[in-house]
């Protein structure tokens, strides 16, 4: 590669390997969304065992999700320090670890330990990665991608809840424990697949050359800076100041905090950490309150598996419309308009009374939960880049955090102060229209900023005043310089003694 290419990254191939990649990356998301869901079913024999309230042994799930989102930050410096590939092998050996060890628990404050941050900590390694490696793999193509990756959730979630219901059958929750720990190990076959792409590099030589250019320069620089300078400061001032300077350039080397300045990412931040106050709560209440109006159990239960089934088809489909030329120009409206059409089907959550209603806003439920998942992640990206969406998605994942814990606990609090469920749908539904409204107006908003600024950048390339201007001064100081008389002779005859020289070197 020439010499002006070197340490670029290599354009995404948009497909070849980077199908494996996204095959990968299904497995790898689908374990870390689904898993935290579909381990609730052994809470019932767990929280027997132990003699502990179900608050209490709620709280596995929720340390876990806390944990996996919490991470973010620390998933993100890691692939920026080793890559996604290792990264995600280690996160899957932690799951391992973690489900394996909670099979030999004797208190509930173990298994917060093993299940909760050991393997929530592993799920956090597998999540971010697997969505890293599908933007350095595609960029056409990237919504389709992302929508199948994403698809890994709902699957993993209908075939994790039947063979959950058949370990719990046929081994309890400890021998379940160990099978699913071994389960968790493939996602180290995932992350094998993670192949990374080379940088290119530049020639030894040219390399060489420009190493010894820039350790000159700064030889030089920092001789004549001392030789300028009259006064002594002390070196331990200097030793400090420098030590600071190196720690900030550390940490935001590894995590970038420039991304508070960036417009369209603190858009993406506020809209989306208000909009998860609203968003897995429904999921949590659907089937209990489907059995509070009078359902059976079983059929409680099928509702989650049309949600979900719904889900399935719906993130794929949302990949292929968002990467359509209509779509893919303006993908934050229609991000927006999935969040809004989201809380619109909580809103009217309330007015279905019997079963046939709750399999319908089910179905219009899966569907818009599997448009907002689809692109989550691909909206990001498209604000910011494939090279600071590590960063950005640790940033953005750390600060969900703390609205993925609150959102279920406001709508138990709601059901428990009102005696009603429809109070939680309704505070579910505003909070997501009121998000995607929110999103709407805040894009449109830097769309048009945007599009006034690359104006203005083109403008200001081709008006040519500013190159004549340039041009016209330095015509008028040659000039002043020729007729200038006597007083500039020295100078004149200094200049002609400098060039002789250099042509004679």
């Amino acid at each position: 590669p020439s010499p002006s290419n070197a340490g670029r990254a290599p354009s995404p191939p948009d497909g070849g390997w980077g199908w494996v990649v996204v095959f990968g990356a299904f497995i790898s998301i689908g374990f870390a969304y689904a898993f935290p869901k579909g381990i609730a079913i052994f809470f019932k024999e767990i929280q027997d065992f132990f003699g502990t309230s179900y608050s209490e042994i709620a709280w596995v799930s929720s340390i876990m999700l806390a944990t996996t989102y919490g991470a973010g930050p620390i998933s993100s410096i890691l692939v920026n320090r080793y890559g996604s590939r290792p990264v995600v092998i280690f996160g899957g050996l932690l799951c391992g670890v973690g489900m394996v060890s909670a099979a030999f628990c004797t208190s509930i404050l173990q298994l917060y330990i093993c299940v909760g941050f050991i393997t929530g900590f592993g799920l956090s390694l597998n999540l971010q990665p697997s969505v890293i490696m599908i933007g350095k793999y595609f960029l056409k193509r990237r919504p389709i991608a992302n929508g199948l990756a994403m698809a890994g959730s709902p699957v993993m979630l209908c075939t994790l809840a039947p063979l959950n219901q058949f370990l719990f059958d046929n081994f309890g929750w400890r021998g379940s424990f160990l099978i699913l720990g071994a389960i968790l190990l493939h996602c180290c076959v995932a992350g094998a697949l993670f192949r990374p792409i080379g940088a290119a590099k530049a020639p030894v030589k040219t390399q060489a050359i420009e190493e010894g250019k820039e350790t000159l320069k700064e030889e030089v620089t920092k001789d004549a800076m001392e030789m300028s300078n009259p006064r002594n400061i002390p070196m331990e001032t200097k030793m400090e100041e420098e030590g600071e300077k190196d720690c900030c350039e550390k940490i935001n080397q590894y995590l970038d905090f420039s991304l508070f300045k960036h417009r369209g990412f603190l858009i993406y931040l506020i809209g989306n950490v208000l909009m998860f106050l609203g968003f897995f709560a429904p999921i949590v209440f659907l089937a209990p309150y489907a059995k509070h109006i009078g359902i059976d159990e079983y059929s409680a239960a099928l509702l989650l598996s049309i949600l979900a089934i719904v889900d399935m088809i719906a993130r794929p489909a949302t990949g292929i419309i968002a990467n359509s030329k209509w779509v893919r120009p303006r993908i934050q409206y229609f991000f927006s308009f999935s969040i809004a059409f989201n809380g619109a089907c909580h809103l009217l959550c309330p007015l279905a009374s019997g079963y046939t209603g709750l399999v319908v806003y089910s179905i219009f439920f899966g569907l818009a939960f599997g448009m907002v998942c689809a692109m989550l992640f691909e909206t990001l990206m498209d604000l910011v880049g494939a090279a600071r969406f590590t960063s950005a998605v640790g940033l953005v994942t750390i600060a969900e955090c703390c609205t993925i814990l609150l959102g279920p606990p406001i709508g138990g609090t709601l059901i428990d102060t009102f005696g009603d469920y429809k109070y939680m749908f309704i505070k579910c539904g505003a909070v997501m229209v009121l998000a995607g409204t929110f999103l709407f107006i805040m894009n449109y908003y830097n769309y048009r900023m945007l599009a006034k600024e690359e104006k203005e950048r083109k403008a200001k390339e081709e008006d040519p005043k500013s190159v004549r201007t340039d041009n016209e001064d330095r015509n008028n100081w040659n000039k002043e310089a020729t007729q200038g008389g006597p007083e500039l002779e020295p100078l004149r005859e200094e200049q002609e003694g400098l060039k002789k020289e250099v042509n004679g070197t």
